[in-house]
């Protein structure tokens, strides 16, 4: 029996692609190359709602794959692989993950050894303390309910022109939340010139109303927005709106992957300087927090021949009025 072959992340982003033009489902088939039948159970499995998103798809089949995949369980073999790569190498769950599929090992999911680890810690172990965060990341309850942010596009279609950092107008946003994750403040950085903006936010990490102040504090520059990048927190649910707003592109980093928005950590990391992690929020109000902005743009940067990134980023919207 000819072993059946399952369908690639790129096949789903066809298929997407084709579905969002009105293409029937046989001529799908024909174009992707596959049967009728499995572009109709693709479509009836791994759909959201009514809209089928590429990412989400393939996120669906490789969940339900890891599920019914026998050579997927947890045995003493996959478990001396996880302790020797944690101990050992201090690797993180989806370096362990990713090395063994590119050698062709069984391994469980990144998932599910982040469970193990915590498991291992409540019951006395030490195998968090080799993780880079010692799991302060990780603080949701492991079953919580998981908040699915729907038809996400991801950082894999983002244009090298984005990539490579050759077009003014590429922004990066995150949040930095206060003590005892209470409060929250909005920062984006430019990709070209590090300019920051900050915005204290009064509902915290509440989407919708981050979509709103998001908004009204890149609208004195929404003619160089061209596209925003952020990770996977659930704030961001409301991203469509946002792009609509400024008229940009949105897309998403891959999760666990902050070298993804380097700049955006980067820049996160000065601001704590003046805001540290365990102090709260209601100590700063506006005036301080663009005091802080203020600052931050006003310092030299190597990167920029010493030149600040009020400077570079005015210059250039000088250039492209």
């Amino acid at each position: 029996m000819k072993k059946k072959k399952h369908l690639t992340r790129g096949q789903r982003y066809q298929i997407s692609a084709l579905l969002q033009r009105g293409t029937k489902q046989k001529e799908i088939a024909g174009i992707v190359g596959t049967s009728e039948s499995t572009i109709s159970r693709e479509l009836k499995r791994n759909s959201s709602k009514r809209t089928y998103s590429a990412d989400l798809a393939h996120e669906f089949a490789q969940e339900r794959k890891e599920r019914f995949c026998r050579t997927r369980k947890f045995t003493k073999e996959i478990e001396r692989t996880i302790r020797s790569k944690l101990e050992e190498e201090q690797w993180s769950p989806e370096q362990i993950v990713g090395w063994c599929k590119k050698e062709g090992l069984p391994m469980v999911s990144h998932e599910r050894i982040y469970q193990y680890i915590r498991q291992n810690k409540q019951n006395g172990g030490t195998l968090y303390e080799h993780c880079r965060h010692h799991l302060k990341h990780r603080k949701r309850p492991v079953g919580g309910k998981k908040v699915i942010i729907p038809d996400k596009v991801s950082i894999e279609q983002r244009p090298e022109i984005i990539n490579n950092r050759e077009r003014f107008g590429d922004w990066e946003i995150d949040t930095i939340v206060g003590k005892e994750n209470k409060g929250a403040i909005l920062t984006a950085v430019e990709r070209t010139t590090g300019f920051l903006l900050i915005k204290k936010l009064k509902k915290g990490k509440n989407a919708k109303n981050l979509a709103k102040e998001i908004f009204l504090m890149m609208l004195p520059y929404k003619k160089i927005v061209l596209s925003i990048t952020s990770d996977n927190g659930c704030e961001f649910y409301e991203h469509k709106l946002i792009a609509k707003k400024l008229n940009a592109e949105y897309f998403f980093a891959h999760p666990y992957s902050s070298w993804e928005r380097g700049l955006i950590e980067y820049t996160n990391k000065l601001i704590r300087q003046y805001v540290p992690k365990k102090q709260s929020f209601d100590e700063f109000d506006n005036n301080e927090i663009m005091k802080i902005q203020h600052k931050i743009n006003r310092r030299p940067r190597k990167k920029l021949n010493f030149e600040n990134p009020k400077y570079q980023f005015f210059k250039k919207i000088a250039l492209v009025s």
